[in-house]
């Protein structure tokens, strides 16, 4: 009767540690964005399924990025010996094929310079991929100098300018920059960047946002409410969705439990080169 009882007990306990869920979604995710890869390439994976290999260079890649910045939350939580899940990634019927992806932190951040390490570890280990894949698949871009009918208009941010300013040099008005599908993750990976820096609720900004000024950060959360209104009004709707999502999750980041405790020097640079980050990565009019 113990025996059976202690066996049951370790199948359990291992159950509970094969992450089941997470592996599904991730799976599920990698047959979207290969689906998403292969469309971007003109191929119609229902007709040709064994073409779907086509969607690699995209798929691939947009994983990378996007797993790299749930991973970095994730070992920085580890570290800071808080209860956090594996990063939980989120398939879409879109023409990325995802929605990003996650993680759940299930005990309480203690003071501010764990607040800062683990809201800059995301967007600053997701730009150490992002910026190598970026510059590869602008290298792999092609310029074309007659009017290109199908696919449509990316907008750009600083850094995607200078990062095309360093690989292709200035290019005349009528050029038109055709991203290979590499370039095109590289692109995805800096905007993912920019809307999780947003310094707003607990979005990776509201935690660097909160951890550098502290309860301050609920005035300047509403600012960049209104000014994503303003944009989604004058250039793309689609701030108007976020800023109508941001509305309804919190614009203020809850208080940590040792708010008192300021952050060091090194902290402080860190957080104000993840600011610099969002400031470089952002977007006014991404489509």
């Amino acid at each position: 009767m113990n025996n059976n009882t202690s066996t049951n007990s370790a199948k359990e306990e291992k159950a509970k540690k094969l992450p089941f869920v997470h592996i599904i979604l991730f799976l599920i995710t990698l047959f979207c964005t290969l689906i998403a890869g292969t469309l971007q390439q003109g191929i119609n994976p229902l007709e040709h399924p064994w073409l779907i290999w086509k969607g690699i260079p995209f798929s691939f890649t947009l994983l990378l990025i996007l797993g790299t910045h749930e991973f970095g939350h994730y070992f920085i939580s580890r570290k800071h010996h808080i209860d956090v899940t594996l990063p939980y990634f989120i398939p879409a019927p879109s023409f990325i094929g995802t929605f990003g992806a996650f993680i759940k932190m299930k005990s309480p951040i203690m003071d501010r310079r764990i607040l800062l390490d683990v809201g800059a570890a995301g967007p600053l280990a997701g730009m150490c991929v992002s910026v190598p894949v970026l510059l590869i698949g602008l290298y792999l871009s092609e310029i074309r100098y007659e009017t290109v009918e199908t696919g449509f208009s990316l907008g750009s941010s600083i850094f995607f300018y200078l990062m095309s300013w360093m690989v292709h040099g200035s290019m005349p008005d009528n050029a038109n920059l055709i991203l290979h599908p590499i370039a095109f993750s590289g692109w995805i990976g800096l905007l993912v960047t920019c809307l999780n820096l947003l310094p707003v609720g607990q979005l990776d900004g509201g935690h660097v946002a909160y951890a550098i000024i502290g309860p301050k950060q609920r005035v300047v959360a509403k600012a960049v409410l209104i000014i994503l209104v303003i944009l989604g009004v004058s250039s793309w709707s689609g701030w108007l969705v976020w800023a109508g999502i941001l509305f309804i999750m919190g614009t203020n980041h809850p208080p940590v439990v040792y708010d008192w405790i300021p952050l060091d020097r090194k902290r402080k640079v860190i957080g104000w080169i993840t600011i610099s980050v969002f400031v470089m990565t952002f977007t006014p009019a991404p489509f």
